[in-house]
């Protein structure tokens, strides 16, 4: 019998105990048990994943979906979890087993806040622009060439001389 690597732990014979006591190999059984770690670490049921968390460990082991988002940014996340449509066109059972599987945020909404959402929705396009931080002041006399704005500016006095007279 020829083993490839050193063996630590029980895990890594696999079938071939079992297999040496039914065909009644004792020799081998015996060379088997001799070539295993008599340290009580190594054995297969102290070996710990200490690289991830114990709830990670727990979900993957029971197959437990991620977590429910309480709150969604859809500003930082724009495809969000939506199951409001299964429940439109499935029925209520279908929206139960789907929110169960893929469970969708119970607050969606931007960057903003609460309370800001709610000014903001009373306010006209301009002043919400502005408060996001969305408006750019656009001047169309500064991309203009330097005679065009003389010449622009020559009107205005012209008018207001005008105006005034």
């Amino acid at each position: 019998m020829q083993i490839e690597s050193t063996l630590v732990n029980e895990l890594q014979i696999g079938n071939r105990l079992n297999v040496a006591i039914e065909h009644n190999r004792r020799g081998e059984f015996g060379l088997l048990l001799a070539m295993l770690s008599i340290d009580a670490v190594d054995m297969a049921q102290f070996q710990l994943d200490n690289d991830i968390e114990s709830t990670q460990k727990l979900r993957r082991q029971f197959a437990v979906p991620p977590a429910q988002l309480l709150i969604d940014d859809i500003s930082v996340h724009p495809d969000t979890i939506d199951n409001a449509i299964v429940f439109q066109q499935q029925g209520a059972r279908q929206f139960q087993l789907q929110q169960a599987l893929t469970p969708e945020a119970l607050v969606i909404r931007g960057s903003q806040p609460d309370a800001m959402v709610e000014v903001l929705s009373n306010c006209d396009y301009l002043t919400k622009n502005k408060a996001i931080n969305a408006y750019q002041q656009h001047s169309p006399i500064e991309e203009m060439h330097f005679l065009d704005q003389l010449n622009t500016q020559r009107k205005i006095s012209n008018t207001l001389s005008l105006q005034l007279a």
